[in-house]
């Protein structure tokens, strides 16, 4: 989901769309949903499910209306961040006491964000549900465009051996592929294998996948043409095409980037377990993860290695069409340039993240509050960097965060500003000092959505 600023904070919904689907629902209650999803859905499941479906349905085979249910719980809930941060809702018995309605504010707000978050796991499960078949749909057409561009091509120059084991290596893939979906179906069919532990699509696991299906396409073209020599000197020909001194090049990049595929997957794993990267689950996988962080900022490291290896492939593909009786003969100039590419984004992995870190801890002072030191029941601020990690910047992440006062544990309370929240943010915390914390020095720390502890900070507390 994308991240949009706010005013004095960031967009706890992160919903790129919320803007122009907010007020199409602005009359429905908060995680209510009325309506159907038109006549073409209610006939085609038929009257006995009418009921069952009408709104935001969640069924696996049913993702309009799974995307319909969390727009609409989307729009609710910014409407109801939007009414507190005007100063309207509050109940009587908590509208004398800052404190109070805070608190009470923000608990509201946490639960309307969870409904908000079940409705987008909901999304992101019938959304992989029905990945395989459109999958398996862009696979087959690729096989119909390589076909029609064979026959425009043979136009003149008539039709070729070459051509048919194309063709037919093309059928082979693309069969694996579609069979791979169905038994895949309930994870993203093809996209299964690329799609990483926190399930966005994996940029190295991605590019390693593109060169092994081209190198086995290759592969398959060579054995087609093999299948069909009948002349001993053409088959020793086409043998000799699988010598390593011709495909040096591919096999060295092919070698470089399923390594790196599965290099960074270790590294990841073992900056997570060692609270020194931040990472936080996706709904679902989203073609923008290939370039972008976790926060859907593009990077440069993801950026160039997509792109340098996708000219590579370009370039093999038109050297396979030039000369299909051999694996293509990379170049080792642009084959270095793709490994230069590849370590550029290894280093990159290495360098992102870091673990969050309290810097100081101040007593929050309002306009005309006078001078003094931390008590009980006072607001401290927190600052430091690395509070939000990349990716939870929703509200229902948000509000999972909490800070460590002494023994006693508290959860940083939402106040919500129009456009975004206040409180919690990146480099800033505000939370009271509960009344259960002893006087004396305590030590203070935060822990973030996902789950990673920062350095302890000591501070004095006096009665």
């Amino acid at each position: 989901m994308a991240v949009r600023e706010g005013q004095g904070g960031v967009d706890p919904g992160g919903y790129a769309d919320a803007g122009a689907y907010a007020g199409r629902y602005a009359g429905g209650p908060v995680g209510g949903y009325a309506g159907g999803h038109g006549s073409a859905h209610g006939s085609a499941h038929g009257s006995a499910h009418g009921s069952a479906h009408e709104g935001g349905c969640a069924c696996g085979d049913c993702p309009h209306g799974a995307r319909e249910g969390h727009r609409r719980a989307v729009a609710a809930f910014l409407r109801r961040r939007d009414e507190f941060a005007a100063g309207q809702g509050l109940p009587a018995a908590v509208a004398h006491s800052a404190s109070a309605s805070r608190q009470w504010v923000s608990e509201e707000l946490a639960q309307s964000a969870e409904r908000v978050a079940e409705r987008g796991r909901a999304e992101g499960r019938a959304w992989l549900t029905g990945l395989w078949r459109r999958t398996a749909g862009v696979v087959w057409a690729a096989v119909v465009l390589l076909l029609l561009g064979q026959c425009l091509t043979a136009v003149g120059a008539g039709w070729t051996a070459a051509r048919t084991a194309g063709l037919a290596a093309a059928l082979a893939v693309a069969g694996a592929v579609t069979a791979a979906s169905w038994f895949h179906r309930s994870k993203g069919g093809a996209l299964a294998p690329v799609i990483g532990d926190d399930n966005r699509l994996s940029t190295s696991r991605t590019v390693a996948a593109a060169w092994v299906l081209f190198v086995a396409y290759s592969v398959l073209v060579l054995a087609g043409r093999l299948a069909a020599a009948s002349r001993h000197r053409e088959r020793d020909a086409l043998i000799s095409g699988l010598e390593l001194a011709r495909g040096a090049g591919v096999v060295t990049v092919l070698a470089v980037v399923c390594g790196i595929a599965v290099l960074v997957r270790r590294v990841v794993g073992l900056r997570v377990l060692g609270q020194r990267l931040q990472k936080v689950r996706a709904d679902r996988p989203r073609a923008a993860d290939l370039l972008t962080d976790d926060s859907g900022r593009g990077t440069f490291a993801d950026i160039q290695y997509v792109v340098i290896s996708g000219v590579a492939l370009v370039f093999a593909a038109v050297r396979l069409a030039r000369r299909p009786d051999q694996l293509p003969d990379l170049p080792w100039g642009l084959a270095v340039v793709v490994l230069v590419s590849a370590a550029t984004y290894l280093a990159g992995k290495y360098a992102e993240g870091g673990r969050p870190v309290i810097l100081s801890v101040v007593r929050a002072r309002e306009a005309g509050d006078l001078d003094g030191p931390i008590r009980t029941g006072d607001d401290i601020e927190i600052r430091g960097a690395g509070f939000v990690p990349p990716g939870a910047q929703r509200a229902d992440r948000l509000a999972r965060m909490v800070v460590r006062v002494g023994a006693v544990h508290v959860h940083v309370p939402l106040v919500p500003v129009p456009g975004g929240f206040s409180n919690p943010a990146d480099t800033l915390l505000t939370v009271p000092v509960p009344a259960d914390v002893e006087p004396g020095r305590v030590d203070v720390q935060v822990v973030t959505a996902a789950g990673v502890e920062t350095n302890r900070y000591a501070v004095d507390v006096t009665e």
